[in-house]
């Protein structure tokens, strides 16, 4: 069965039957009719994924993994903070009237800095010393700029990319980590969506470094279940489970600006019937 699974009804389960809750507490969040939206939320949840094992999406449902990986393209890749150039729709209510976002996620990434060696900005430099200097403790990413934040739509939720290269023994390549830092996550709407991303991203990372994917480890500050996703939860985590698809990506492809959605390879993807209509709280 999917370890993915295993962690996620863990993780849910530890959170409604240890969690705390807001209600009655100021919130920012509400609901679409005004009513404040409560959680029910763990502090510090660390979750490890190995995608030497298998490939971290749950089976309970689906989760689209093709629209996860346009998503960490349009931010990594392409570097945009502006909706229309994402195929989906999940940005929209945070956009204003010509696409934006505001200066967040795509366009910290594309945001350049002078180093001693030259001018870069932040992924194409994680590129650069991976190729150069791959044992650098110092590789990473950071969306989490605080003299921007004023003119963020929405601040950063999982924002910073930690990478780190182990040479594992026995191996005749080096093996790419990484630790994924979010501040906040909703649960049911995020959780495996943010995982996936991220895993995605290692894998493309680690393959035009010619490294294995090892390890990705996840650490939420604030992991949370709404209040009116507590039922959806209780039936989701009911659910029988399956064994983990697999996923891979296109060997050809050696520039991680040459990704495309049309690499990656999805099979035996079995899983659980989709949650429509989650509510989302604004």
């Amino acid at each position: 069965m999917s370890k993915a699974d295993d962690i996620f009804v863990d993780m849910c389960t530890d959170i409604l039957e240890n969690g705390t809750t807001t209600e009655g507490q100021k919130v920012r969040p509400h609901w679409e009719d005004g009513t404040p939206a409560y959680t029910i939320k763990r502090f510090g949840v660390c979750n490890r994924y190995d995608l030497r094992e298998e490939f971290p999406a749950i089976t309970l449902r689906r989760t689209a993994l093709k629209s996860c990986m346009d998503e960490v393209l349009w931010i990594y890749q392409r570097k945009s903070n502006n909706v229309h150039d994402l195929h989906s729709h999940i940005w929209d209510e945070w956009a204003d009237e010509t696409g934006s976002i505001g200066k967040a996620y795509g366009y910290q990434v594309g945001k350049v800095s002078h180093y001693a060696d030259g001018d870069y900005d932040q992924m194409d430099r994680v590129l650069k010393d991976l190729r150069e200097n791959p044992y650098s403790r110092r590789i990473m990413t950071n969306l989490y700029t605080f003299s921007d934040l004023s003119e963020m739509h929405l601040y950063p939720c999982a924002y910073n990319a930690i990478y780190n290269v182990t040479q594992e023994p026995g191996e005749s390549r080096p093996t790419l980590n990484m630790l994924l830092v979010q501040r906040s996550q909703d649960v049911l709407a995020a959780n495996n969506w943010n995982v996936c991303q991220y895993a995605i991203l290692l894998m493309m990372v680690a393959q035009v470094s010619n490294m294995n994917a090892g390890e990705l480890v996840h650490m939420i500050a604030d992991a949370h279940i709404y209040d009116r996703h507590v039922p959806i939860i209780r039936e989701l985590i009911s659910r029988p489970r399956h064994t983990a698809p697999k996923v891979s990506l296109n060997p050809e492809v050696t520039d991680f600006y040459q990704f495309t959605t049309d690499d990656l390879i999805v099979e035996d993807y079995e899983c659980g019937p989709q949650v429509k209509n989650i509510p989302i709280a604004i």
